[in-house]
């Protein structure tokens, strides 16, 4: 019987063998595109290409036909005719953006490294390699970095991009992040499926996000699968742009070229690090006001978790029951019939506390433990237009406002706990994303660096302290002020308001500065140093230079770009002698 058995499986592994040289022969694979979505251009991004096996095959499946061919020692020709076929296929669909496909670092470090394929398939078909993401699977560890690195910069010389696929799910994957430096990282599905349900995947994704961003890569979330998962990471939004899933499409051999059913670019500025009440919202299915009390009763006995229900008339919301008062109600033996014909309108809180979806987390905690949300744990978040999006409750605020200050410490300067690179970043994006008009000004002190060789450190850093004190003190209450490192600070400042707060931040700093000096040195109006030819100068007390750049309302565009014009325009602000302003007066005119 073993041996008949022995043979049977021999013979179904010789036939699945046959059958795999067959289709490496034939070219009997199909290819399915999934669209990959950018969010901040409401567009596709890209396609990764998937394959299968003939239909009806016992290969059909993509596990089924990797592991036939690793064991037929095959791997490698699969490979490549995967991605053979998925370019000839992408160019003859017409499809926009990039192609990403899947290559097994076994194989690019074999032939493919060895004779350029993959570029000569991109050459027949006539796809320029900058529109090529190589696309690295994790089924096979990497075991000699050294070769890898070499042929992951061979790939980038040539102009492909390279991605690193299921973070988080294969062979020592921050390893591979951290050895290889993809241009973009793909996150495995666990941490997506039901991140609206859970604060922790939602923390550790914005420390993803931290890492991604420290590395210049872009991170793209696959598995999103339902619109709860959708709306979680556009609220999200902190640089996680590239989405991929089945909410979007499913794979398919023609591929849509728009996707349906997007949200907004992104999600409206909201306050301190675009933390608004969008972010602890909980989808929580309402219920009519005329429900019968009993099948509410009902839904709280099938459902333990569940707190409180918000009412809801034609998206309205009326009120909320609330669990415990509710089921405080049938503690008698005459309670079902007293509530048997009764609804739950006669029994719901109008009172309770209803917030909108923007209203920043800082805000929202005022209103929670002040008079308005006094003794209320849960309470309803509603749209702009005051139609129900959900519940929230006072654990997950307090969650996530402890998660935003963890955040903000981290990333703070350490000597005057202002903001520092990260949160500047994220912030001057979020404005130019937000369409309105503001201006960016870049403050540095003058002549600092003499002071700090006469003074020392210490009081060269009460200087800053002093600085980062007088910024905030003469910023408005929306304005924004980052520490960038030093004596440089970046100030993001409302259109209307702005060159009155340069001016007040000037003549402030004119009126401090010379306290910070000895009497001798005050009177002489500065201090006399070697300069670094050992030359004896002058240095005159330090001064603030500030430069500022206008931004235009909708003008679009990104921090990086921002930040460039503001280095510039900051060497044309120091030239001038004393405390001065300068404005790029190309753009003076929102």
């Amino acid at each position: 019987m073993i041996r008949l058995r022995t043979g049977l499986a021999m013979m179904v592994e010789e036939q699945e063998r046959q059958s795999l040289r067959a289709i490496l022969e034939g070219d009997r694979l199909r290819v399915f595109f999934q669209p990959i979505v950018d969010m901040s251009r409401q567009a596709i991004h890209g396609y990764e290409a998937l394959v299968r096996g003939p239909e009806g095959s016992p290969l059909h499946s993509p596990v089924r036909l990797f592991d036939e061919a690793m064991q037929a020692g095959l791997l490698v020709e699969l490979d490549l005719l995967c991605r053979r076929l998925a370019i000839q296929r992408f160019v003859a669909l017409g499809l926009p953006g990039r192609l990403f496909l899947n290559v097994m670092p076994a194989t690019i470090v074999e032939r493919d490294f060895r004779e350029g394929l993959t570029l000569s398939f991109l050459h027949e078909a006539g796809l320029a390699p900058n529109r090529v993401v190589i696309e690295l699977t994790e089924h096979m560890p990497i075991h000699d970095y050294a070769l890898m690195r070499q042929a992951v910069a061979h790939y980038r010389e040539m102009g492909f991009q390279v991605a690193l696929d299921d973070l988080g799910a294969g062979h020592s994957s921050l390893r591979h992040w951290s050895e290889l430096r993809p241009d973009f990282v793909k996150l495995d599905r666990h941490f997506v499926a039901g991140i609206d349900q859970a604060p922790a995947k939602r923390e550790f994704l914005r420390s993803i996000l931290d890492v991604a961003r420290s590395l210049d890569c872009r991170l793209i979330a696959e598995g999103i699968e339902t619109e709860q998962e959708h709306r979680c990471l556009w609220e999200l939004d902190r640089g996680l742009s590239l989405l991929q899933g089945y909410f979007f499409a499913r794979p398919c051999a023609s591929p849509p070229l728009h996707v349906e059913h997007l949200l907004p670019a992104h999600a409206p500025p909201c306050g301190e690090q675009a933390h608004c009440a969008c972010a602890i919202t909980r989808p929580i299915e309402p219920v009519a006001p005329e429900l019968p009390v009993l099948e509410l009763l009902e839904r709280f006995r099938r459902q333990p978790q569940l707190r409180c229900v918000a009412v809801v008339e034609q998206g309205r919301p009326l009120g909320v029951v609330r669990r415990n008062a509710f089921l405080t109600l049938f503690t008698n033996q005459f309670s079902h019939a007293l509530y048997t014909k009764r609804r739950v309108r006669e029994l719901a809180d109008s009172q309770a506390l209803v917030v909108a979806e923007d209203l920043p987390l800082a805000k929202l905690s005022q209103q929670v433990t002040d008079g308005q949300g006094a003794q209320q744990e849960d309470f309803v978040i509603v749209d702009g237009e005051g139609a129900y999006r959900g519940m929230g409750n006072i654990v997950d605020l307090l969650r996530e406002i402890t998660a935003i200050q963890v955040r903000q410490a981290r990333h703070a300067n350490p000597l005057t706990g202002l903001p520092g690179n990260i949160l500047i970043n994220e912030t001057l994006s979020r404005w130019l994303e937000s369409g309105a008009p503001f201006t960016a000004v870049y403050c540095d002190l003058d002549n600092f660096k003499a002071f700090n060789d006469a003074y020392g450190y210490a009081r060269g850093d009460r200087v800053i302290i002093a600085v980062a004190q007088l910024l905030q003190a003469q910023a408005g209450e929306e304005d924004f002020i980052g520490h960038v490192g030093g004596d440089d600070f970046m100030l993001l400042l409302e259109a209307g308001s702005w060159r009155d707060t340069c001016r007040r931040i000037l003549d402030g700093f004119a009126t401090l500065a010379p306290d910070f000096y000895d009497a001798e040195d005050r009177r002489a109006g500065g201090i006399r140093l070697e300069n670094r030819r050992g030359e004896d100068t002058f240095f005159p007390i330090v001064s603030l230079s500030l430069a500022a750049r206008p931004v235009a309302a909708r003008t679009g565009g990104n921090a990086l770009d921002i930040a460039s014009e503001l280095s510039e325009l900051k060497a044309q602000a120091k030239q001038r002698p004393g405390n001065s302003l300068f404005v790029d007066r190309r753009r003076t005119e929102h």
